[in-house]
């Protein structure tokens, strides 16, 4: 029996790229394993992100090397945005790799393996076909859980001087409203009841109907909430410049759509803002907030932050702090610029001290954690709708669920109510995770 084992780092499109490539190699009859000693095929999804990241991918692979963990013959693809970043190079850089593949390319990867185990060549795919992959993967099969990832579009189109992702994913391209809706019914029909709908920025999705008509995400949204099953909807990126009144307006429409957002902003400097290149300013993003807060008065909003871009100044620092102050996020994903290979902002001077932008992080993430604890007080003695997706990380007597708001929730309870939804009171807080009792009917 072929074993494989997958290993993913970075975004949630990788997660949905991950998903897909073990329903490709379970067509084949190949059983996944949870020990990369047994495997005869691994599979690395990788983040190109940030450097951090990247090299987290070589260390990986040449420790298994070295520790002489990987079976002799097993065949080693490196996909994800590191492959796409590299393509030939890295075979140079990790001669224990046979086969390297890009994000559009997973729907050929097992024809690459199994040229690799008949020949022993060593290949590489990276190109960007259009969007052919989801043509020739297999329906999502036997999903496990109560929540999946949809992707309805892939790469961005947007360029941000900082992020490599159109040149490791490539530009925009949008899966038909026709095909997104049949995956949605065929994961509901297993029992899936929240949909994750995936894309670099899903704002400016633009799909294309069988009749050639066009369909916007507003659109989108609309039509997945009408599928009988689904009882919930995120999605995510979103880009604030693209954030229409129409997707606002699905908001104060949908009580299916989740009570919480991504919005990355990534600064509130609008001298910043536009080294960036991220076609918005500070007052923009303030006219989107407070729409949607007109829409959702209680919306919880989450958001990225890049500190130490080139040339930041304390002033500039001190616009992002004054924009967190203002907006209050509950959560933000925080790092500190990475310069990556032939982007624009990889040529700009890079002036500010590495301790100047530790201190800075420190102090962003310092405020934003004190926003999370306030809101997870207010949070208290409430009783929240909480989608049960599994036992406790902390305990294997209790359930695990997550809110509306997208917090983690700890409770007792019977494991037949994983995947349904309950209503459980907020018995104790902590900045990002709850615990509780079930609200017995």
């Amino acid at each position: 029996m072929t074993q494989f084992y997958i290993q993913t780092w970075g975004c949630q499109m990788n997660e949905y790229d991950s998903d897909r490539i073990r329903d490709l190699l379970k067509a084949q009859l190949w059983q996944e394993t949870s020990e990369i000693s047994a495997a005869d095929i691994v599979v690395l999804v990788t983040c190109a992100v940030r450097k951090k990241a990247e090299d987290k991918v070589y260390n990986k692979l040449f420790s298994w090397k070295h520790q002489k963990i990987l079976k002799e013959k097993a065949v080693i693809c490196l996909g994800g945005c590191v492959a796409s970043e590299d393509g030939q190079k890295a075979l140079a850089k990790a001669p224990m790799v046979s086969v390297v593949f890009g994000p559009q390319t997973i729907h050929r990867l097992v024809s690459m393996i199994k040229e690799v185990q008949e020949t022993g060549k060593r290949l590489v795919d990276v190109s960007f076909p259009a969007i052919e992959k989801f043509d020739f993967l297999p329906s999502p099969a036997g999903r496990q859980g109560s929540s999946a990832f949809v992707t309805i579009m892939e790469g961005c189109s947007n360029f941000c001087t900082y992020c490599i992702v159109p040149y490791t994913r490539g530009q925009e391209m949008s899966r038909s409203p026709e095909a997104v809706i049949e995956e949605i019914k065929i994961l509901v029909s297993q029992g899936i009841r929240e949909i994750n709908l995936l894309g670099q920025n899903v704002n400016s999705y633009c799909g294309v109907y069988a009749g050639g008509q066009i369909c916007n995400f507003a659109e989108l949204l609309y039509l997945t909430a009408e599928i009988p099953g689904v009882e919930r909807i995120r999605f995510t990126t979103s880009n604030p410049h693209d954030l229409s009144d129409e997707i606002i307006t699905a908001f104060r429409d949908l009580p299916s759509i989740a009570n919480s957002l991504h919005l990355p902003v990534q600064s509130g400097s609008d001298r910043i803002l536009k080294l960036m290149g991220r076609k918005y300013d500070r007052e923009r993003y303030f006219e989107v907030v407070s729409k949607l807060r007109a829409a959702r008065p209680n919306i919880s909003l989450s958001s990225d932050f890049i500190v130490g871009f080139p040339g930041e100044t304390e002033q500039d620092f001190r616009d992002t702090m004054d924009l967190i102050d203002r907006v209050r996020f509950d959560q933000s994903f925080s790092f500190i610029y990475s310069p990556r290979p032939g982007t624009p902002a990889a040529a700009m001077e890079d002036n500010v001290p590495l301790a100047e932008k530790k201190e800075r992080l420190y102090e962003l993430q310092s405020r934003i954690n004190f926003f999370a604890q306030t809101y997870s007080r207010e949070m208290l003695d409430t009783v929240q709708k909480v989608l049960i997706d599994g036992i406790s990380v902390r305990s294997a007597q209790e359930l695990r669920g997550r809110t509306d708001n997208n917090r983690t929730v700890n409770f007792p309870g019977d494991p037949e109510l994983i995947g349904s939804f309950r209503n459980v009171k907020i018995t104790y807080v902590m900045a990002h995770t709850l615990r509780g009792e079930l609200v017995r009917d």
